[in-house]
């Protein structure tokens, strides 16, 4: 999807975000894994955090993201911060990369804004593509509890001097599904200028996942939930649940 107008303040909005913890998480399913990874394809990179945190600890990263504008500021961040990330535009629903990776990643629910069936599967089906034999895929959704029990029917709001929103979280009549309708007040001098954006996330059963990724052709080696490094995951009452997925080495 598209951000527009929300990449301009997306990092100040999510500077408490703990971009740590999926650099943690990512690195403790390698350690148990075993496996070797040297190149990492981000999908849905964002404003770079993830990727340029992982370039910075020596990993080959690649970004690929929808929005032009986030990915605009990906760019100036990883030149400021000397980090090597090589960003690219390109809709993961229906990727075209020119080689293979050691690891894929999609993190801070990416997948969930992708609110089309054939979509998500598509896009599995391209991580499958794009992963070497036996490389990982690791990504994470919101749990059915946080979208159902959190987020449906909930509204949200802050105000400081530079930026103020109102958020509302609309129930859609998919299962597991919310729209976004989210007004911001950003202050330009002595003015604050409105900008209003609309987002769609849904999410579907960890079982629905697995035999999509199984589909695939991957094995699912462990769900997670919430940053914990031991497997294990409660669809109700955890936020966030994680997958790692293993390509088979063609060897079997």
């Amino acid at each position: 999807m598209s951000y527009g107008r929300f990449a301009e303040i997306y990092d100040t909005l999510m500077e408490e975000v703990p971009y740590q913890d999926w650099v943690r998480f990512t690195q403790s399913a390698l350690k148990v894994t075993g496996a070797q990874v040297e190149s990492v394809l981000d999908l849905g990179a964002g404003t770079g955090e993830i990727s340029i945190r992982l370039a910075q600890k020596g990993y080959n990263v690649t970004g690929v993201d929808l929005s032009e504008d986030m990915l605009t500021i990906a760019n100036r961040k990883s030149t400021e911060q000397k980090a090597s990330v090589e960003w690219l535009k390109q809709d993961i629903s229906s990727l075209d990369m020119p080689v293979q990776y050691d690891m894929a990643i999609s993190y801070c629910d990416v997948i969930n804004y992708m609110t089309n069936e054939e979509d998500v599967q598509n896009t599995f089906k391209n991580a499958y593509e794009v992963i070497k034999p036996g490389g990982l895929f690791l990504f994470d959704v919101h749990s059915i509890g946080y979208i159902d029990g959190y987020l449906s029917g909930q509204t949200f709001g802050t105000v400081t001097d530079e930026i103020s929103y109102i958020w509302f979280c609309d129930e859609e009549e998919e299962d597991h599904s919310v729209t976004h309708d989210l007004t911001f007040f950003v202050q330009k001098g002595d003015l604050y200028e409105r900008f209003d954006e609309y987002h769609s996330q849904r999410t579907f059963p960890v079982a629905t996942y697995v035999t999509w990724l199984q589909d695939c052709g991957f094995n699912v080696l462990g769900i997670h939930s919430d940053f914990k490094e031991e497997a294990g995951y409660d669809e109700e009452e955890n936020d966030r649940i994680f997958f790692i997925c293993q390509k088979s080495t063609g060897q079997e």
